[in-house]
């Protein structure tokens, strides 16, 4: 059966000691994709954009499914949303008041997570599951909670001049695992963060581990970009993060947000 839409992010459901389930989804329609481990899959781009803002139709997208004008103005898409350090909130210059209050003046977890190795990052408290999901995490921990989204940014700029901060997605698709022990890196980290932070401290998280649905694990991976290969046919090996691993390549589907496909698997 064929099924077509407009592609939108991963969504997951995490069941402790069980795979994640991931659900595609299209045009709000879902698909099950642990269903369909081991089976050949077809995944066909119409050739048609929105913008998953505001729906217009576009060429190409700028950062992960937005229209230029909208990239430009929306606060989601400013340079402090991954710079969360350099946050303009108080200087009067944000995009959206009402979106800082709600989004950045909350509270946010500073962690520490294996993905492609360890790594350092921030999210929203209450939103650390999925974020860590979307990393491909396999073992995380919260480490501190900040009032607001700039002091866990500056806790997170601290610490990475001593932990890498991005994930290497090639790395973290071919990860067997790993071995590295997060309650001595935890306290190693907590060591570098200066006094004026240590009531955000946290020191006895649990630490969190996740599984993946995946009937094999690539020894190499290369990507497929719909723009220059606009249908792929592939054995479907598994799903990471936010990454679908076909045997042919695999699609990071949050950076095709907006993409109009069609999918279709043999024998349905």
């Amino acid at each position: 059966m064929k099924q077509t839409g407009t592609l939108a992010p991963l969504v997951h459901t995490w069941n402790q000691d069980q795979p994640i389930d991931y659900l595609l989804q299209l045009s709000g329609e879902e698909i099950t994709l642990n269903d369909y481990l081991g089976t050949e899959i077809t995944i066909s781009f119409t050739g048609e954009i929105r913008c998953i803002h505001c729906d217009k139709r576009i060429k190409k997208t700028y950062g992960s499914g937005y229209c230029y004008p909208c990239f430009a103005s929306l606060p989601q898409t400013d340079l402090c949303f991954v710079r969360p350090d350099r946050c303009h909130f108080h200087e009067g210059t944000c995009r959206d008041p009402e979106f800082g209050m709600a989004y950045c003046m909350t509270p946010h977890f500073v962690y520490l997570a294996i993905s492609s190795g360890v790594k350092v990052g921030i999210t929203r408290a209450g939103n650390e599951t999925r974020r860590w999901i979307d990393q491909g995490a396999v073992a995380a921990v919260p480490i501190a909670c900040a009032p607001t989204r700039k002091d866990a940014g500056e806790i997170e700029a601290l610490l990475s001049n001593h932990l890498p901060d991005k994930t290497n997605w090639r790395r973290m698709l071919t990860s067997q695992g790993s071995d590295v022990d997060l309650t001595i890196v935890r306290e190693e980290a907590l060591g570098y963060i200066p006094e004026p932070y240590h009531p955000y401290l946290l020191s006895d998280e649990e630490i969190r581990h996740f599984q993946y649905p995946q009937v094999e694990i690539p020894e190499k991976v290369k990507s497929i970009n719909l723009l220059k290969q606009s249908d792929v046919t592939g054995n479907l090996l598994g799903v990471k993060g936010q990454y679908i691993i076909l045997d042919q390549g695999v699609l990071q589907v949050r950076n095709h947000s907006g993409y109009h496909i069609s999918w279709e698997a043999s024998g349905t």
